[in-house]
């Protein structure tokens, strides 16, 4: 039974990871964001609304390289979703923020989450949302750790 649950459970898994790549590309890269890509839209996300960030934090939030990012921040940048800013105190530090157009994105981007979130968790009983949770951050540490080890 544990030999078929297990092999249940990574062919749910794959499944779902597949599934959320490919209907988050159908879902968020619409007719009004064609001139980007997914891996844009998840740049812009890492940029968020909260507080300008510089290059080297993006790169950091997203395991990519800080030279990585500045061609990426060019492109979106080129495109009208992120603009740069010198730092008032020290003007070799640069900050990247979302443009009207950047914070549009971000929020149709944040609106497929919600209602992904909301359908999963939707007539969930604590335990069992508690459980979730448990088995989420399981995976989650499970793939941090791969990418400590990797790294190493």
């Amino acid at each position: 039974m544990k030999k078929d649950g297990n092999a249940s459970i990574n062919n749910l898994l794959v499944s779902l990871f597949n599934s959320v790549l490919d209907t988050e590309a159908k879902a968020i890269i619409t007719k009004e964001y064609e001139d980007i890509s997914e891996n844009d839209m998840h740049i812009i996300e890492a940029v968020g609304i909260d507080v300008p960030k510089k290059v080297s934090e993006i790169a950091k939030s997203l395991n990519v390289t800080p030279g990585t990012m500045t061609v990426n921040i060019d492109n979106l940048e080129k495109k009208g979703y992120v603009i740069r800013t010198r730092s008032e105190s020290d003007k070799r530090v640069v900050f990247i923020s979302l443009t009207d157009r950047g914070k549009q994105a971000f929020f149709h981007h944040r609106d497929f989450h919600k209602k992904m979130i909301k359908s999963a968790v939707a007539n969930l009983t604590d335990d069992e949302r508690d459980a979730l949770m448990r088995c989420l951050t399981k995976l989650n540490n499970f793939f941090a750790e791969w990418e400590y080890e990797k790294s190493k």
